[in-house]
C-alpha cells in the first residue's frame, strides 16, 4: 500500500503541478483583495476535488457505458499523459496556461476564476482525470481506494497552500528554477505514462 500511495502521490503532484499553478493564480488574482483571493483558491480546490472524486468513483462505470475497456483506457490515458509530459519538458504546457490566464485577465467582466480556469482545466484537467481513473483501475478494494484518495487529498491540500502563497512562492522560486522543476517533473511523468501504456498493451494482448 505504501508503494501505491507514493506512486499516486507522485502522479498527482506531477500532473496537477501545484508549483506551476501558483504563478498562474498569482497573475489571475493580481489586485484582488487577499480575503477574496483565498476564498477563490479554496473554492477552486474544492470544485476540482469534487470533479476528480466523481471520476475516481464512477470512472469505470462511464467507460463501461461507452463500451471501452480498462486496458484501452490505460493506453489512451498513458498516451495523453505522455503528451503532457512532452509539453512540460518543452515548456509548452506552461506557455499554454499563461496564454489562457492572460485571456481571462484581458476580459474585465470575468472576476471569479475559481471555476474556470483554475478548478477546470488547470487542476481537474484531462491529465488529472485520466490519472485518477488509471490509478483506480489498477485494483479494487476499499483500502486501495482510500490510499489513492488520500494521496489526491494531500496534493489538493498542497495545491491550496500553493495558491494561497502564490506571491511569496513566485518570489522564492523565480522563473528559472520553476522551469527546471517543471522539466524534471515532465521526465518523471513521461516514465509513468510509458508504464501505463505498457500495462494496457500487456493486458490487451497477453
Amino acid at each position: 500500500m505504501i508503494e501505491l500511495f507514493v506512486s499516486s502521490l507522485i502522479t498527482f503532484f506531477v500532473v496537477i503541478d501545484p508549483p506551476g499553478c501558483a504563478p498562474i493564480y498569482a497573475g489571475l488574482t493580481a489586485g484582488v483583495p487577499a480575503v477574496h483571493a483565498r476564498a477563490m483558491a479554496l473554492r477552486a480546490v474544492l470544485i476540482a476535488g469534487a470533479i476528480l472524486l466523481v471520476f475516481a468513483l464512477f470512472g469505470q462505470a462511464i467507460l463501461s457505458a461507452i463500451g471501452a475497456s480498462l486496458d484501452s483506457f490505460r493506453v489512451a490515458g498513458g498516451i495523453l499523459l505522455f503528451v503532457i509530459a512532452t509539453e512540460m519538458v518543452l515548456e509548452k504546457r506552461t506557455q499554454r496556461r499563461e496564454d489562457r490566464a492572460q485571456k481571462i485577465i484581458d476580459t474585465p467582466e470575468i472576476e471569479d476564476v475559481s471555476v474556470f480556469p483554475m478548478a477546470m482545466p488547470m487542476i481537474a484537467g484531462p491529465g488529472s482525470i485520466a490519472s485518477i481513473m488509471l490509478l483506480m483501475s489498477k485494483g479494487h478494494g476499499v483500502e486501495r481506494t482510500l490510499v489513492i484518495l488520500a494521496a489526491l487529498g494531500l496534493i489538493l491540500a498542497l495545491t491550496l497552500l500553493a495558491l494561497i502563497a502564490a506571491g511569496p512562492i513566485m518570489r522564492v522560486l523565480g522563473d528559472k528554477i520553476e522551469a527546471v522543476i517543471t522539466r524534471l517533473l515532465g521526465v518523471l511523468l513521461a516514465a509513468l505514462a510509458a508504464q501505463f501504456v505498457i500495462d494496457g498493451l500487456r493486458g490487451s494482448f497477453f
